[in-house]
C-alpha cells in the first residue's frame, strides 16, 4: 500500500470514529499537501483519470484524493482536513444538489468558499455533454455494454426522456458501471473540451 492510500484509509478510519493519531503522524510524515473532497469512487476515478492524462500523478504532489462515501459526510471530513483540523488546503467536485452541503462543510471549517467545483446536474452530466451522445454510445459499445444499453433504453420508465438522460441514467444501472465510466469517458475528452469543474479543480491543484 502506498502512503498516499495508508493516509486515506487512516484519515477514513478516523472520521468514522477511529483514533486521530495514525492520521496526524501521517499528515506530519508525507508532504500532503491538499485533499480533494468527493462524494464517492467514480469521482475519484474521473479525477484519477484526468490527472493522468495530463501527466500528473497527484500523490507524488502531495494531494489526497478522497471518496468520502456520500456529501453529507463533507462537513466531518472537512473539519478534520481543513483549517480547524490537521490544516491542509481543500478543494472538492460536487453535483448541484450537493452544494449545500459543501457549502456548510467549507464554512464550519473555516475554509475558503470558493474552494470546490460544482458540477451540473452532476459529473455525468458534464462528461456526457463535452463528449456528445453519439461519443459516448460508441463507448459504451466498445466496452461491451451495447446490449445492456438498449434493454435499458427500451425500459417503459426510460420513455419520454431525452437520449442524453436515457445515457446518463444508464451509468448508474449496475454497482462499478459509474466508476468504470468515470474513467473511461474521461480518457476520451478532447483537452480543450474538459468539462469546466474538472478542468478547474486539476487547474487548481
Amino acid at each position: 500500500m502506498s502512503d498516499m492510500a495508508s493516509f486515506l484509509e487512516t484519515v477514513t478510519a478516523w472520521a468514522a470514529g477511529g483514533p486521530a493519531g495514525p492520521a496526524r503522524e501521517l499528515a506530519a510524515r508525507l508532504p500532503v499537501r491538499a485533499v480533494v473532497l468527493l462524494e464517492g469512487p467514480s469521482d475519484a476515478a474521473a479525477v484519477d483519470a484526468l490527472a493522468a492524462c495530463r501527466g500528473r500523478d497527484l500523490a507524488a504532489e502531495g494531494v489526497c484524493v478522497l471518496p468520502m462515501g456520500g456529501a453529507m459526510n463533507v462537513g466531518r471530513f472537512a473539519r478534520l482536513l481543513g483549517p480547524s483540523g490537521l490544516g491542509l488546503r481543500l478543494t472538492g467536485l460536487c453535483d448541484e444538489r450537493e452544494r449545500p452541503y459543501y457549502a456548510r462543510g467549507w464554512e464550519r471549517a473555516g475554509a475558503a468558499q470558493h474552494g470546490f467545483f460544482v458540477c451540473v446536474a452532476d459529473l455525468e452530466g458534464e462528461l456526457i455533454r463535452a463528449l456528445g451522445v453519439a461519443r459516448v454510445t460508441e463507448l459504451v459499445r466498445a466496452q461491451g455494454d451495447q446490449r445492456p444499453l438498449e434493454t435499458f433504453l427500451h425500459q417503459p420508465a426510460q420513455q419520454g426522456r431525452t437520449v442524453q438522460q436515457q445515457v446518463r441514467r444508464f451509468l448508474g444501472t449496475r454497482k462499478g458501471r459509474k466508476i468504470q465510466y468515470g474513467r473511461v469517458l474521461v480518457e476520451a475528452l478532447d483537452p480543450h473540451h474538459t468539462p469546466a469543474p474538472l478542468a478547474g479543480l486539476l487547474a487548481g491543484l
